[in-house]
């Protein structure tokens, strides 16, 4: 059983509490998003196997992951992008995002790196993924045939406010 740390509005440690418990009951955790970019400035988005428990079937953040008790946010976001992704990449602090209905109750911070390798996307935690030009990244996001998380939507705001893209 997966146990995570849950916080209060302010992103204060309160507790822990089960995965299940945290999503069952909207509890407020922490999760760290990564950006991926290639040279050309496209974004890797994954698409999300049908069996994950919250948005199966739908693009996302290139790779995510709660943040561990007793970890910190650089290192979850390190952590996740090898184990979704296999690379090994210095990221870089964006933006971070209070905890509300749209992200899952989640405190996110958002970092991004930059790679010239091939992401691995890791079978049990990924269905597919591809880069988008940022174009493309926006007609994704205005086609209501496209499932898209609700956080990647607000975090791919926030980034293009913080960068001026």
């Amino acid at each position: 059983m997966e146990e995570l740390e849950v916080f209060d509005r302010r992103n204060r440690r309160i507790g822990r509490a089960s995965r299940s418990q945290i999503h069952r009951f909207g509890l407020m955790h922490r999760a760290a998003h990564i950006f991926v970019f290639d040279p050309r400035g496209r974004l890797y988005l994954q698409f999300r196997r049908d069996t994950k428990d919250q948005y199966p079937g739908h693009w996302d953040s290139s790779a995510a992951g709660h943040v561990d008790p007793g970890e910190g946010y650089p290192d979850c976001a390190q952590r996740e992008l090898w184990e979704e992704l296999g690379l090994r990449e210095d990221v870089r602090f964006v933006v971070e995002v209070a905890a509300a209905a749209v992200t899952g109750w989640e405190h996110v911070v958002l970092f991004q790196c930059t790679t010239d390798e091939a992401p691995r996307p890791n079978p049990e935690e990924i269905a597919d993924g591809a880069f988008f030009t940022p174009e493309e990244v926006i007609r994704l996001l205005t086609d209501p045939h496209q499932p898209v998380t609700p956080a990647f939507r607000l975090l791919w705001a926030k980034w293009r406010e913080a960068v001026g893209g």
